[in-house]
Order: structure tokens, then C-alpha cells, then sequence
């Protein structure tokens, strides 16, 4: 039977993974910042609810140990865990600027390095991340957040030749707007009380981010059944890009110059 460990599955895409890849019969290691908040999930057969924060090292080889001793091995580590730090860029502070980075780059970094002796000594393995159709493509007020996609992009193409000699693969799923609370909980809005000069270009590009996520939307079971197919596709693919506007965005990026789509942006966002 096929173990999974997922990261941020409290919530969004992580849950919808988790409660997915369980009822397709595997072992799920559902990992969270607080599971001692987990209802669902804890106490079902088949599924472990662990603490994770893929901030620290030492509760990343703790889950890690932990899901080995429950299920014997792991074949697949999604690395889920994100968020969005969304404003304009010089209204960031230091510490926000780190954590956006820590949290989406750093995070992906620690759990994979973790989990690669594991894979190689079991004879292979998956390694999936959620990186975003923003991995390719960018949108005002998110340079943050698109800063540590495109890390992730870069560093995934880079470590699927790395992995090819040892049997494990690496896989991206690139959604584009998802309906989970993204919008909500999953943002830090960068903001400077004393800095004005972004101020209605700021309220007028967060309003239109907003009303995309009413109009083009995922929904989570869709990522999560594009997840399951990365994870169970025994091709060498590493993309797979998920949600109508993601395949869109990608279409018209690839027939137009920059100059031609980076105008139709700068409208759309005016």
C-alpha cells in the first residue's frame, strides 16, 4: 500500500489532498502546525495527523520518522504548505519578506532534503510540488509570492535530473486561482501607513485579484485529483498545469511577445 505525506493539510488544497489520497486507499500522512486542532482526520485507520512546520527542521524529521514507523515506508512528499504575501513591494518589511521565502522556498527545500535518503534507500520515491501557473506568469502587487514560485520552478527542474539516476521523480502542479481561503487566512498583506504613493493603484489591483478569484476559481477536488495523477503517473512529465485559467494564461503567454502580454496585464489590472 502507498504512503503519502503532505504538507499544510489543515486546509485548501492539503486537506482536499489528504481526504482524496485516502479514499483512493493509501496511507495518508496528513502534517500540520497544530493537529491537536484536527477533528476529521485523527483516529481513522490508514491516516496520520502529525505535527509539521516546515519552518523547523526538527518537526519536519519528526514527521518524517514517524510516518516511516507508522506505514513502513513513504512513497510520495507533497509539499503543499504556502501562502501569499500580496502589496507593494517597498511596503514590505524585512521579517515579511524573509518569512514569504522561508515558508514557500525554504520550506519546500527542508522537507525534500529530509525525505531524499529515504527515497534513495528505498529505491524511489515522488516528490510533488505545489508551485502555481504565478511560477510562470506574474501579476502586480504579488512579487513576493512570485519570487518564491519561480524558486521553486527552478529548483524542481533542476532536481528532477539530479533524482533521475535514483529512481525518484519530481513532479510540479501549477493551479491557477483555487476557491479555498487563499484569499483569507493564506495572505499577508504587505502595508506601510506612512507610504501613500501606492495607495488606489493598491486598492484597485486588490479589488480585481479578488473579483478574478469570484469569476475563475477551482475548485480544491480538482487540484487534488491533478495531484493524484502526478502521483501515480510513472511517466517522466513534470508539469501539470490545473484550472482553466492556468491552461489560458499559459495559451496566450506562449502565442504573444512579452511587450504584447505584459500590456494586456497592465490593462487588465488598471
Amino acid at each position: 500500500m502507498n504512503t503519502i505525506l503532505i504538507t499544510g493539510a489543515s486546509s485548501g488544497i492539503g486537506r482536499e489532498t489528504a481526504r482524496h489520497f485516502w479514499e483512493k486507499g493509501w496511507n495518508v500522512i496528513a502534517t500540520m502546525r497544530s493537529p491537536e486542532h484536527e477533528t476529521e482526520f485523527t483516529g481513522q485507520e490508514r491516516m496520520l495527523v502529525t505535527k509539521l512546520d516546515v519552518t523547523r527542521n526538527d518537526t519536519i524529521q519528526s514527521a518524517a520518522q514517524e510516518g516511516i514507523r507508522a506505514f513502513g515506508k513513504i512513497d510520495v512528499l507533497l509539499n503543499n504548505a504556502g501562502y501569499a504575501a500580496i502589496g507593494a513591494f517597498e511596503a514590505a518589511t524585512e521579517a515579511q519578506i524573509k518569512r514569504q521565502f522561508d515558508v514557500n522556498l525554504l520550506g519546500v527545500l527542508r522537507t525534500t532534503q529530509a525525505l531524499l535518503p529515504h527515497f534513495r534507500q528505498s529505491g524511489g520515491g515522488t516528490v510533488i510540488n505545489v508551485s502555481s501557473v504565478g511560477g510562470r506568469v506574474a501579476f502586480p502587487l504579488l512579487s513576493l509570492y512570485h519570487a518564491s514560485k519561480w524558486a521553486i520552478e527552478g529548483f524542481s527542474e533542476s532536481l528532477f535530473y539530479e533524482m533521475a539516476a535514483h529512481q525518484i521523480k519530481v513532479k510540479l502542479v501549477e493551479p491557477g486561482n483555487v476557491a479555498t481561503d487563499f484569499t483569507g487566512r493564506s495572505l499577508d498583506l504587505l502595508t506601510d501607513t506612512s507610504l501613500d504613493a501606492y495607495a488606489s493603484y493598491t486598492e484597485t489591483v486588490l479589488q480585481k485579484q479578488m473579483n478574478s478569484f469570484d469569476v475563475h476559481a477551482s475548485e480544491p477536488k480538482l487540484i487534488a485529483e491533478t495531484i493524484f495523477e502526478a502521483a501515480t503517473d510513472p511517466s517522466d512529465r513534470l508539469r501539470y498545469l490545473v484550472g482553466a485559467d492556468a491552461h489560458y494564461l499559459m495559451d496566450l503567454r506562449s502565442k504573444t511577445s512579452d511587450e504584447e502580454f505584459m500590456a494586456g496585464i497592465t490593462k487588465q489590472f488598471s
